[in-house]
């Protein structure tokens, strides 16, 4: 058997794989276009079709530090999956797996104890802060 036979013998699964997934996905943009309803009204065109009329604009500005914690948030949960696969493996990982945790816990927390002091956790601006201050004297 050729080189160019063994590949294709080799590949021709993950060619069929491709060819039914972009199949699937091309059927599932079809599918509704030629099923839905072709009902053209107002009331179809507006955000919410739940019963209640739509006051003033849909767009907001959500706060930056919404982002912040946000992203804080995926950060800090992305470590607990790396901390709960080395508590599975915790056996076979030994003391220098654990060491190797206390250390990757260490630098989380340095992390942590930074944003706090930097303030980036602080849901308010110092500007809102100084505001409230004016509002409500402690």
């Amino acid at each position: 058997m050729t080189y160019g036979e063994q590949m294709i013998t080799d590949l021709w699964p993950m060619i069929l794989y491709l060819v039914l997934v972009v199949g699937l996905v091309v059927l599932m943009l079809l599918v509704p276009h030629f099923l839905g309803g072709r009902r053209k009204s107002r009331a179809v065109n507006e955000p919410y079709e739940c019963g209640i009329v739509p006051v003033g604009s849909t767009h907001f500005r959500v706060p930056i530090p919404f982002y912040l914690f946000a992203i804080f948030f995926v950060i800090f949960d992305l470590e607990a999956v790396f901390l709960f696969a080395w508590a599975i493996a915790v056996e076979e990982a030994g003391w220098l797996g654990f060491a190797e945790a206390l250390v990757f816990i260490v630098i989380l927390l340095v992390g942590l104890i930074y944003l706090w002091r930097l303030g980036a956790l602080d849901w308010r601006t110092e500007r809102q802060k100084l505001d409230l201050q004016k509002i409500e004297p402690r």
